[in-house]
């Protein structure tokens, strides 16, 4: 026989009514999606938030500076093994693959 027990959670209104509109779509009660979610979150030992995650400004700024650097063609050559990635990392008069 399995033991249940409550838990009791405060959430703001939206986040709830959100929640129940999706369990209803779902066919669920919120009880059941909430149980799914906290199952999941410890099979998994991870949390998503990929609805929720935003870049910084920072990552912002170096994705814009990488992609410059890509379309002027300034990227590390590819290497069959590490030994000569290793090699052209330490080389001083390394080229960028695309650079002139």
């Amino acid at each position: 026989m399995n033991k249940t027990t409550v838990i009791n959670i405060k959430t703001d209104l939206k986040l709830k009514n959100d929640a129940q509109v999706l369990a209803e779509r779902l066919g669920i009660s919120l009880s059941d999606l909430v149980k799914a979610s906290v199952r999941r979150t410890l099979a998994e030992r991870t949390l998503i938030f990929a609805d929720y995650e935003r870049p910084t400004e920072y990552m912002l700024k170096a994705l814009k500076r990488v992609e410059r650097e890509r379309k002027i063609g300034q990227v590390s050559p590819t290497f069959d093994n590490a030994t000569d990635a290793i090699t052209w990392l330490h080389n001083p008069k390394g080229r960028y693959a695309g650079k002139i």
